[in-house]
């Protein structure tokens, strides 16, 4: 495939070319620690135009931590799906993930939706592919209500929502609302997402300034537990950070772990959004 598609990526969606870059190089290596091997057809056949992409300086250890930050949200999915195996899940943000398939492609009781932008997720269709039974995708804003409704179908099984590399680029307030949609119209669901803490949205957008990408991140906080102050019923259960863990691609670069875990430049934070109804 020469011909490369990146008119229609801008803005927040064209950020979805970092993460797919990098799942796609992870797998090609000897000791990956997860493989992608629809990344690796995009990135190899040029589908789209990774320039801005590859001006953005990432070491072997930023790297590693933006897969392990993946492997986590993966773990989040199938720990729930282990409690809640008829539950229903929402991916904000999918862009080209293909998480579905590594946790959730042979349960046979779970609903999958795969949400993002409409530009977005028309290229994946036609490069990822389309919806099957029980995995749904929704071309639409997360600020909408369309695609709440649609979910909304399933109003009686546990919801998970899932949001990795997007909230960041929010304004608090917007991400607010959203919080409270959720906790209002599925209370009991869990949620989990990563986020910047303020030195790690002005890390990022110093990165990100070197390239040729146009997003900023725009939110960050120091801790979880100022979402509990947003409404009633919020519940931080748990949350993780890149060196809450031995893992031994950053064994060389554990001088780095009270830097980190000060400045907590970026961490995943799971909540229960209320509790179910009776």
């Amino acid at each position: 495939m020469s011909e490369t598609i990146n008119q229609n990526l801008s803005g927040v969606p064209e950020t979805l070319l970092i993460p797919l870059y990098a799942r796609a190089m992870e797998s090609q290596r000897p000791d990956a620690m997860m493989k992608d091997e629809k990344a690796v057809a995009l990135v190899t056949q040029k589908s789209f135009d990774f320039t801005g992409v590859r001006q953005i300086t990432m070491n072997e250890a930023l790297n590693a931590m933006r897969i392990m930050q993946t492997r986590e949200m993966d773990r989040y999915a199938r720990d729930f799906l282990s409690r809640n195996p008829e539950a229903a899940v929402v991916h904000i943000g999918c862009g080209f993930d293909s998480r579905f398939e590594r946790v959730a492609e042979r349960n046979s009781r779970v609903e999958w939706y795969d949400l993002d932008v409409p530009e977005t997720i028309e290229l994946r269709r036609r490069f990822i592919g389309d919806e099957k039974e029980r995995y749904h995708l929704l071309g639409c804003s997360v600020f909408e209500d369309a695609w709440l409704n649609t979910v909304s179908a399933h109003g009686r099984r546990p919801f998970l929502f899932l949001a990795e590399g997007v909230l960041v680029y929010f304004e608090e307030a917007q991400v607010k609302r959203l919080v409270l949609t959720l906790l209002n119209r599925f209370p009991g669901a869990e949620m989990a997402f990563d986020v910047f803490s303020p030195f790690g949205v002005w890390e990022c957008n110093l990165i990100i300034s070197r390239s040729k990408l146009s997003a900023r991140a725009r939110w960050g906080i120091w801790h979880g537990r100022e979402i509990e102050g947003w409404g009633a019923g919020i519940r931080l259960l748990d949350e993780w950070g890149v060196f809450d863990r031995p893992e031994p691609r950053l064994h060389s670069f554990r001088w780095m772990a009270p830097f980190y875990r000060l400045l907590k430049p970026i961490r995943i934070y799971h909540f229960q959004l209320g509790k179910a109804a009776e």
